[in-house]
């Protein structure tokens, strides 16, 4: 099994910790956008090592024009020689028109389609030097010139993962992108019973098999080298299950479980700010089917037994203090 690491998201440590994590053997990173751009982290870390593989996890698409979106990955593919992969995801409504002030269709599956679409036509145009001439519903691209055309070299453009939580963008994501990237709050029971058939619904739409396909998932795991450790951790993730179960769009996961009234008194709880407490309802039980609990050793076998056959690559969120602990997890779980 393929394992990805979250590279840390403090700039001035991203490069320090990277050559770290380089030296002990890890081999893909993986930058997300929550206080720096995106992108930034991976094009830090490919200018001092272009033999590993770099992503985004995700970059929040509908904050961008398909135009900006196209160069900056195409960019950064070059720079990483081919090793670069562009995670997009569309965000929530709240997101796109109030933080980022951007415009929201209400279709957003139906707008990613497009986006990528859109993507691909930007991409040909840099490669082919043919016009440029996209026209959808959303997005309109009809002009580059070769002023600002990037150079080719010969690395092409980066493969497409889309991140995604419900059906309809499940199956956009298997219909137009080359993976997915499933959302940390989800289950095993989940992935099996809801994601896999709307997986499988796109897929047909192409023709493409499940093998030529990378499913990505970012598992929270809860563990430490010392029980201190440990138990800070659990408690951390606890909270942050809380934090996703009283958002509405994720509702549904906890649907599943027989746990959905749960997600109102959570979501009261976040409009009344008491957003430290939020941890407070989450049950062991909660814990235990959101997240990947145990002693280190019992991370991998824990892993294999859920999803082994089931995703293709994890994304690990581990910061663990001793690095020697956290590489001999992340070796198990890539010896899946």
């Amino acid at each position: 099994m393929k394992v990805e690491q979250r590279l840390k998201n403090n700039m001035r440590e991203t490069v320090p910790d990277f050559l770290t994590k380089r030296k002990l053997g890890y081999k893909s990173f993986f930058g997300f956008e929550n206080k720096f751009n995106p992108f930034f982290l991976p094009l830090m870390c490919a200018s001092h090592d272009t033999s590993v593989g770099l992503s985004t996890s995700i970059a929040v698409a509908f904050a961008r024009s398909p135009m900006e979106m196209a160069l900056d990955s195409y960019s950064l593919n070059q720079l990483c020689e081919g090793r670069f992969k562009l995670g997009l995801g569309s965000q929530i409504k709240p997101h796109i028109t109030r933080r980022f002030g951007m415009p929201w269709t209400d279709k957003p599956a139906t707008q990613m389609r497009e986006y990528i679409a859109a993507l691909h036509a930007i991409w040909d145009a840099f490669e082919s030097g043919e016009r440029l001439n996209f026209e959808g519903e959303t997005y309109r691209h009809t002009l580059l010139s070769p002023e600002f055309t990037p150079f080719i070299e010969g690395y092409g453009r980066p493969p497409v993962l889309l991140g995604a939580v419900g059906p309809g963008m499940t199956r956009a994501a298997a219909a137009v992108a080359d993976g997915m990237i499933t959302h940390s709050f989800v289950s095993e029971l989940s992935l099996r019973e809801l994601n896999d058939v709307a997986l499988q619904k796109g897929l047909a739409e192409r023709g493409k098999p499940r093998s030529e396909f990378e499913l990505v998932y970012p598992v929270f795991i809860a563990t430490g080298a010392t029980e201190e450790e440990y138990k800070k951790n659990v408690e951390w993730h606890r909270h942050r299950i809380g934090f996703y179960a009283s958002t509405p769009s994720y509702k549904v996961q906890l649907d599943l479980h027989g746990w959905g009234d749960l997600h109102y008194e959570l979501n009261k709880m976040t409009k009344e700010g008491r957003w430290d407490e939020l941890g407070q309802p989450i049950s062991d039980e909660m814990v235990d089917t959101f997240c990947v609990r145990g002693e280190p050793d019992d991370i991998a076998p824990i892993i294999k037994k859920r999803y082994s056959g089931l995703v293709d690559t994890i994304q690990s969120n581990l910061e663990l203090e001793d690095e020697e602990t956290q590489y001999q997890i992340i070796k198990q779980i890539e010896d899946i």
